[in-house]
């Protein structure tokens, strides 16, 4: 079977690492994005062919997708990027993948559901460690307790972000947390909850976060109240919320661009030691009506090494396996026995 399919914004940092990661593989997608100065050494380098183009006309970006199976989007900020290529594969009948892990994104990628089942692709965002392990976690604690009301999930890695990573972050600063309440996504104050869990690692301080999961948890399980947590000190916690006093203050474009310069003297993300040296704890727990709980612990990858192993295999497991169209979470789409090829023993 010839696998055509490409990777937009192949010259980020995880970007890069799903190409080497596809190449180790021995399968050879065709490399995109915006600026061929990036684009043409890294598929050089590889011996992958390239394709230049932006997002900015449909007609055009439908053009470079005439013969293209599958998309991996890995250029954010998705928010900018997610739409067009979405729209421009249900109209090509290309599935499309992504790594986002942006709450607005998943939503309306939910939201082309049906668009997607009538072109017959698979729309699958958050191919990466946004939200593969939490996801599985999610699918395997509601199979175990299918009348649950909550679910709480949570990480904790010594892993630095990627700037990618933190500059997502930046634009949601002003927004402050998000979690599912009673079936709908909500915007709450940051360090929201708080709370002692032990990720698998040691019991510590944790905060909600607005994570992905907030979102697609709800798809892969129906679960009407989720929240997402990751350590934070107590005295990190006291901060976050005094700064919901003035975090309007991080929607002025100014501040945003003056945050996220500060980004470009940081390295574009963590080397391959650090990677393998710092792995992630998952955690996750459920609860029903009746205060029933089950919790799972699981140790994974780096999520940055998650990513590019995660995004091949779904990529090619939707290439390869006859899937009907529609939106899918990573559960759904390749089972929840995905989260086993990462786990760490």
């Amino acid at each position: 079977m010839a696998l055509r399919w490409l990777i937009y914004g192949a010259y980020g940092y995880s970007g890069k690492l799903i190409a080497h990661q596809a190449k180790k593989r021995g399968y050879q997608p065709i490399l995109a994005g915006r600026n061929e100065d990036a684009l043409e050494p890294v598929a050089r380098h590889l011996a992958f062919q390239y394709k230049a183009f932006s997002l900015d006309s449909i007609d055009e970006v439908k053009k470079q997708l005439e013969d293209v199976d599958l998309v991996i989007n890995c250029a954010g900020p998705f928010s900018q990027t997610a739409a067009p290529l979405i729209q421009a594969c249900i109209d090509t009948k290309t599935h499309y993948l992504d790594i986002t892990g942006e709450i607005d994104v998943f939503e309306y990628a939910h939201s082309m559901d049906k668009a997607a089942r009538e072109a017959g692709i698979v729309i699958c965002p958050g191919v990466g460690f946004d939200v593969i392990p939490t996801d599985c976690i999610a699918a395997r604690l509601n199979a175990q307790m299918p009348e649950a009301e909550h679910l709480a999930l949570g990480f904790d890695s010594g892993s630095r972000m990627s700037r990618g990573t933190a500059k997502t972050s930046i634009e949601r600063l002003g927004r402050g947390g998000a979690a599912r309440i009673n079936g709908q996504i909500t915007d709450v104050p940051h360090a929201w909850h708080s709370r002692w869990i032990d990720f698998g690692n040691g019991e510590k301080c944790a905060m909600t976060i607005p994570w992905g999961d907030v979102s697609t948890a709800y798809y892969t399980t129906e679960i009407p109240n989720i929240e997402v947590y990751i350590p934070a000190s107590p005295r990190l916690v006291k901060k976050m919320r005094r700064m919901n006093w003035f975090r309007w203050v991080f929607n002025w474009k100014w501040v945003q661009a003056k945050l996220k310069k500060k980004l470009e003297s940081q390295p574009a993300g963590p080397e391959e030691k650090e990677r393998k040296n710092n792995p992630t704890y998952v955690w996750g727990e459920i609860t029903d009506g009746k205060g029933n709980k089950k919790s799972m612990r699981v140790k994974v990858k780096n999520g940055y090494s998650l990513t590019a192993e995660g995004a091949v295999e779904l990529a090619i497991h939707t290439l390869s396996q006859k899937q009907s169209g529609g939106f899918y979470t990573p559960s759904r789409l390749y089972g929840a026995k995905l989260l086993d090829q990462f786990t760490i023993q």
